[in-house]
């Protein structure tokens, strides 16, 4: 038989595994996180007919005389190039922008994934379309999360709350007008909470009774407290001289710890008492009511926020990203994972943006990076290279059927 012919066959086998590589690409341009892929080929066996000669001092060397036998397919490599972004609106939808991947299972059992786009089931965990946990670093009781630790599946218990704390401290702040008279007014109001978290009432009266001299009373919820000490006092450059802080207690709301709370009036924003309009308000304080998680964001570096009801926030958690010495060594395993081979390296697990790692676009998704124009190119020098080696085999048989003809 003919070199040629197998020669030919060789060329139809490569050609059509680089089809079914063009193919598949071309199937996933819109599938999320998708890698392409490209097959390159290398020449299969040569026969040597005649090997090369040194030559000596009558006759120079001769080359070698050498018959190719096809092609083979030498590799399928993966192209990571980064895909395109798409806005999509949710907020657990997550690209990466740069180098890393998602770290996907449970224990040992770990995947490898660009597509980032996960939800929280009902328990609380951070999950992949078909239920596969996300993994990162939760935070411990205390809210500090341990990122050099071992990670596991994200999770926010949906029924996570943050405790009501009492109010202690008030600051409050603005201007006392130095034009007021005596006996003129001025009523300051502000939310405060008890030890249970319920929301109080509470009103500051400053009444001028000499000048540079005014009176605080204060009401909790309508009910009259203690003020000490009760006179503030100026000087006539207008800055509080006696009277911070005001100390308020003598009332204990019901089933509550009896309040007690200190009323800064020389902090960074102080009281004074200059000419014109009066203005005091309070801008700052401590407490909070009972806090109920409401949502949850995704911050650039992988870092999980709780924000609850009273409008407090609070970490919760760190997605891990994980980066590999030669990314190309990795197994695919479908829908869009990877694995670790023998050759890609164990992966390096750290937090978004860490060293030279990608950040995450939190409500994006990184679409294909198969690139459309470059695959029907591909597609058409496929098609021609099988066209061209079915057409060496139809003439080598020719050949063979004129051998054969030879005897009549």
């Amino acid at each position: 038989m003919l070199r040629s012919m197998f020669s030919g066959v060789s060329g139809l086998r490569a050609h059509q595994t680089m089809m079914d590589v063009v193919g598949n690409n071309i199937a996933n341009v819109n599938t999320t996180g998708f890698k392409a892929s490209q097959a390159t080929f290398a020449e299969a066996l040569t026969q040597t007919i005649r090997a090369a000669g040194p030559g000596g001092e009558a006759m120079g060397g001769t080359n070698p005389i050498q018959i190719g036998l096809g092609t083979q397919v030498s590799s399928i490599e993966g192209v990571f190039t980064q895909g395109s972004l798409q806005m999509t609106g949710r907020s657990t939808d997550i690209a990466i922008q740069g180098d890393g991947y998602f770290v996907l299972g449970q224990g040992a059992n770990r995947e490898y994934t660009r597509a980032g786009s996960f939800s929280f089931d009902r328990s609380g965990a951070l999950v992949t379309s078909d239920g596969v946990p996300v993994l990162g670093w939760n935070a411990d009781d205390t809210g500090a999360i341990d990122t050099t630790g071992a990670v596991g599946p994200i999770r926010i218990p949906v029924a996570q709350v943050i405790e009501p704390e009492a109010t202690t401290g008030v600051e409050l702040g603005g201007n006392l007008s130095a034009d007021a008279e005596v006996g003129d007014t001025i009523l300051v109001t502000s939310t405060v909470y008890d030890s249970l978290g319920a929301a109080l009432e509470l009103a500051v009266t400053f009444e001028k009774t000499a000048t540079n001299e005014w009176e605080a009373t204060a009401m909790v919820d309508g009910n009259a407290v203690t003020v000490a000490p009760s006179t503030l006092q100026f000087d006539s450059s207008g800055a509080l001289t006696s009277g911070s802080p005001l100390a308020i207690s003598g009332y204990t709301p019901p089933g509550a710890d009896p309040l007690a709370i200190d009323v800064t009036l020389d902090g960074s924003s102080a009281l004074v008492q200059f000419g014109g309009s009066s203005s005091p308000q309070i801008y700052e304080q401590d407490g909070q009511a009972i806090g109920f998680l409401q949502d949850v964001a995704i911050g650039a570096d992988g870092t999980l926020i709780a924000e609850f009801s009273n409008g407090r926030r609070q970490d919760a958690g760190v997605l891990a990203t994980a980066t590999f010495a030669n990314e190309g060594g990795l197994t695919r395993v479908g829908d869009s994972r990877f694995a670790e081979s023998a050759n890609s390296g164990a992966g390096v697990l750290d937090q978004p943006g860490a060293g030279d790692r990608g950040v995450l676009t939190p409500g994006a998704l990184e679409m294909s990076n198969v690139d459309l124009a470059r695959e029907f190119t591909n597609l058409i020098i496929a098609q021609r290279g099988f066209q061209a080696n079915s057409r060496v085999i139809t003439s080598s048989d020719e050949m063979l059927s004129d051998l054969v003809n030879i005897k009549r």
